[in-house]
C-alpha cells in the first residue's frame, strides 16, 4: 500500500498543476463568454487549440489513432463540447467560485451514472452523499435567488446540467489517457470538439473582434497545457485517486474571481461548497464504481 501511495504522488501533483492551469483558463473564458457568448468563445478557443496542438502531435510522430482510441476521442469530444458550452454559459452568469462549487456535484452524479450503465445498487453511503450534495446545491441556489431573484437561475441550471456531462467526462478522461499519448489526446480533443461545434457554426458563429484574440490565445494555451498534464497524470494513476484534485479548483476560482472580476466569496458559497465536497468524501468512503467495468460499458 505505501508503494502505491508513493507511485501516485507525482501524478497527483501534476494533476494539481493541471487543474490550476484549467482554472486560469476558466477565468479567461468567463470574460470571453460575457463578450462573445459561450458558444463563440468555445468555438474560437478550440480552433486556436487545434493549431497549437497539431505541431507537438506531429513532432511526436503521432499516427492515426486506433479504432478504440478514435471512438473515445469522438465520444469525449461530443461530451466536452456540450459540457463546456453549458459551463461557460453558466459562469458568465454567476460568480466564478460559485459556478465551480456547483460543478463539484459531478462525482456524486458519477455514482448514479454507474447505476444507469452497470445496474449497480445505490448503497447507504451514496444516499447520504446525495443528501449532502442536495443540501449544498440548495444553499447555493437559495443564495442566488436571495441575491438576484431568479434572473441567474438559468446559469445555475446550465452548470448543473454541465456537471452531468462532466461526470461522464471524468471516466472518459481515464479511458482516453490509457489509449493515447498526451499529445494525441490534446490534439484530437481540440479537433473533435471543434468538429462538433462547427455543426451549428452556420447559425451561431461570429468572427470575434481583434481585441479578443490575445485572451483567446491565452485560454487556448492554458487549456492545451492543462490537457497535457491531466492526460499524463490520468495515464499513471486511477481516476479515483485524482478526482479529489478537482476540489482545488474552488480555491483558484475564488482567487481569480476576486482579482479579475472583483467577485467576493460569500460565507454561504463556502458553506454550499463544503456540503457538496463532504458528500463526495462520504461517497468515496463507501467505495467507488468499478472503473474498469464502467469504461468497458461506455
Amino acid at each position: 500500500m505505501p508503494a502505491r501511495r508513493s507511485s501516485s504522488t507525482i501524478p497527483f501533483a501534476v494533476a494539481c498543476v493541471g487543474i490550476a492551469l484549467f482554472s486560469g483558463m476558466d477565468a479567461a473564458m468567463k470574460g470571453l463568454a460575457i463578450a462573445l457568448g459561450a458558444y463563440n468563445a468555445m468555438l474560437w478557443r478550440v480552433g486556436i487549440g487545434v493549431v497549437i496542438s497539431v505541431g507537438p502531435y506531429l513532432y511526436k510522430r503521432g499516427g492515426w489513432p486506433s479504432r478504440p482510441g478514435l471512438r473515445v476521442h469522438l465520444l469525449r469530444g461530443g461530451v466536452t463540447a456540450v459540457m463546456a458550452v453549458l459551463f461557460f454559459y453558466g459562469i458568465a452568469q454567476l460568480p466564478l467560485a460559485e459556478g465551480i462549487a456547483l460543478s463539484f456535484v459531478a462525482p456524486l452524479i458519477a455514482l448514479y451514472l454507474a447505476v444507469v450503465l452497470l445496474g449497480e445498487k445505490v448503497g447507504r453511503h451514496s444516499v447520504i452523499a446525495s443528501i449532502f450534495g442536495i443540501v449544498g446545491v440548495a444553499v447555493l441556489v437559495a443564495t442566488r435567488v436571495g441575491a438576484t431573484g431568479d434572473r441567474n437561475l438559468a446559469g445555475v441550471a446550465a452548470i448543473l446540467l454541465s456537471a452531468i456531462f462532466y461526470a461522464w467526462n471524468i471516466i472518459l478522461m481515464r479511458q482516453q489517457a490509457l489509449l493515447a499519448s498526451p499529445t494525441e489526446v490534446a490534439f484530437f480533443q481540440n479537433l473533435s470538439v471543434l468538429g462538433f461545434l462547427l455543426l451549428v457554426a452556420p447559425f451561431l458563429a461570429v468572427v470575434p473582434d481583434v481585441r479578443h484574440v490575445p485572451m483567446l490565445l491565452l485560454s487556448a494555451v492554458l487549456a492545451f497545457c492543462s490537457l497535457l498534464l491531466l492526460s499524463w497524470a490520468y495515464a499513471r494513476a486511477e481516476a479515483q485517486v485524482l478526482v479529489p484534485v478537482e476540489y482545488t479548483a474552488f480555491v483558484w476560482a475564488a482567487i481569480m474571481g476576486a482579482i479579475f472580476y472583483a467577485e467576493p466569496v460569500t460565507p454561504t458559497t463556502i458553506l454550499g461548497a463544503a456540503f457538496i465536497v463532504a458528500g463526495c468524501i462520504v461517497a468515496a468512503r463507501g467505495g467507488r464504481p468499478d472503473i474498469a467495468k464502467l469504461e468497458a460499458a461506455i
